[in-house]
């Protein structure tokens, strides 16, 4: 590790983050929200929100996949999405719901304004972002896809928009 130059634990807490948070609204699988919290740990994400029946550490299925990032990244339990989003936009976050809806910008095309703040909303594996949540979002992203499937496991999306997000 040290090869790497990783920071540790306590040096990443400290670390400036990239101003964007992920809100998971009702991922149901273990697997996917320890991916997610790696995920956030590889891209320096200020913080996770879990809401709804989204499963919190600890728990031996998130720390499978999240290797020790839910120790790292800040995270924090909200019973809604929908509230916590109004809350969030309340604080002065744009609120991005990452879905296939109505008038949603493809993903290559959003460019982060500089000195915002962002919410970043991804779904539960079967519904999606929830409607309640989709009503909250400033913006709905949408991964442009050329394959016969219509949509990407949830930790691999949030993975494509949190590395497109952090690369702006």
């Amino acid at each position: 590790m040290a090869e790497l130059n990783r920071l540790s634990v306590d040096s990443f807490r400290e670390t400036t983050k990239n101003p964007f948070i992920a809100v998971l609204d009702n991922v149901r699988s273990m697997h996917n929200v320890g991916a997610i919290f790696r995920t956030a740990d590889a891209f320096a994400l200020e913080k996770i929100w879990l809401c709804g029946i989204t499963p919190a550490p600890p728990h031996r299925d998130i720390h499978k996949t999240a290797l020790g990032a839910e120790e790292s990244v800040a995270w924090e339990q909200a019973p809604d999405t929908a509230a916590l989003l109004a809350g969030l936009r309340a604080e002065g976050y744009i609120v991005l719901a990452v879905e296939q809806a109505e008038g949603s910008i493809p993903l290559p095309a959003f460019r982060p304004e500089k000195g915002k703040r962002y919410a970043v909303v991804f779904g539960n594996e079967v519904d999606g972002v929830s409607d309640a949540a989709l009503q909250q979002a400033d913006i709905a992203l949408e991964i442009p896809q050329s394959g016969t499937k219509h949509s990407l496991n949830v930790s691999v999306a949030a993975g494509v928009v949190l590395y497109h997000l952090s690369q702006l």
